[in-house]
């Protein structure tokens, strides 16, 4: 009945991916590159699980 509230965690997770994606690229522009390998690390774990949920969902 109320399924339409419901988050979508696909989107959740996307959008998280892509605000990881932009903090790395600030990182690493500004010349801090070990922060920026730190960042695309933690985003490529938010791409495995939106992978995941995706097939989920398929």
């Amino acid at each position: 009945m109320f399924g339409w509230m419901k988050r979508d965690p696909e989107k959740h997770l996307r959008k998280q991916y892509h605000a990881k994606l932009e903090d790395a690229l600030h990182a690493q522009r500004n010349g801090n590159i070990r922060e920026y390998s730190f960042l695309t690390a933690e985003a490529e774990k938010l791409r495995k699980q939106l992978e995941e949920v995706s097939v989920k969902q398929a």
